[in-house]
């Protein structure tokens, strides 16, 4: 098993409530209903949330914040800071697949980035924030390959390819994730990837770490609110309205608690 950094390195973020936690969006130009059901939630979270977080996985690839100027990249950070400039605040945490959002394309969305994990208050609740893919201690492959792009001297080098490289690395990535969505469309499978799960350990030192009985994240696509040895683990939905098994969801926390608030089409 993987040790992991457990205790956040800042203090609790408070934040008025209701707040809408999102992840795993996975947005590529690729999944258009997907988008559109995202900008709908932000017109929504402008008259119906106060704060808005995005826990990671944003984009399905982010190669360098020369990407904000792109046309989809700016259209999204322009449908954020509309949000953001209505008076709610919007979080972003870096994913496994969007660790290389910067200053640039916060600055663009009016975002703040996070750092993960977070600790927040909001509703009379202490809750900490993850991706998640931290928690998954069991993978060691993954977490391998955590831990090396996590250094900061590999994102340098990587970053000093120019542009046209680092794209063309993720276009072949992308190119094989979507060959590999397109087999499971046709073969009537899930269009979701899975990955490996939360180990109960990581979970509880989190938790502990955190002095907190509420756990939010991402990453595993296991949606649910999980009983765990340490506290109450709420797992956000990864979004996908494109392919033959629609979902998407937005976790919502109010004086009354989590609830679950379904998107469709």
């Amino acid at each position: 098993m993987t040790a992991i950094p457990t205790t956040p390195v800042a203090g609790p973020l408070e934040v008025q409530a209701p707040a809408w936690f999102i992840s795993d969006l996975h947005l590529t130009p690729g999944m258009p209903r997907t988008l559109a059901a995202f900008e709908r939630v932000l017109e929504r979270a402008a008259t119906e949330a106060r704060t808005l977080f995005i826990l990671g996985d944003f984009f399905e690839f982010w190669v360098g914040d020369e990407e904000t100027s792109s046309p989809f990249a700016a259209r999204v950070a322009t449908a954020l800071h509309t949000l953001a400039a209505r008076g709610v605040p919007v979080y972003l945490m870096h994913g496994n697949r969007d660790f290389l959002l910067g200053k640039r394309f916060a600055a663009a969305a009016g975002a703040t980035l996070l750092p993960d994990p977070t600790v927040i208050l909001c509703a009379g609740q202490r809750v900490v924030l993850s991706h998640g893919d931290m928690l998954c201690t069991d993978d060691e492959r993954y977490n391998r390959f955590r831990r090396w792009t996590r250094k900061r001297w590999v994102q340098r080098v990587f970053l000093a390819l120019p542009l046209s490289a680092r794209l063309g690395v993720a276009r072949r990535l992308r190119a094989d994730s979507e060959a590999g969505r397109q087999r499971r469309i046709e073969q009537g499978q899930p269009t979701h990837v899975v990955y490996g799960d939360a180990s109960p350990a990581a979970v509880t030192a989190l938790l502990e770490a955190s002095d907190a009985r509420l756990l939010v994240h991402g990453h595993t696509h296991r949606p649910a609110r999980h009983q765990d040895a340490a506290g109450v683990r709420w797992v956000l939905t990864d979004w996908d309205l494109d392919g033959s098994q629609p979902r998407a969801a937005v976790l919502q926390l109010d004086e009354g608690g989590f609830h679950v608030l379904p998107q469709t089409t």
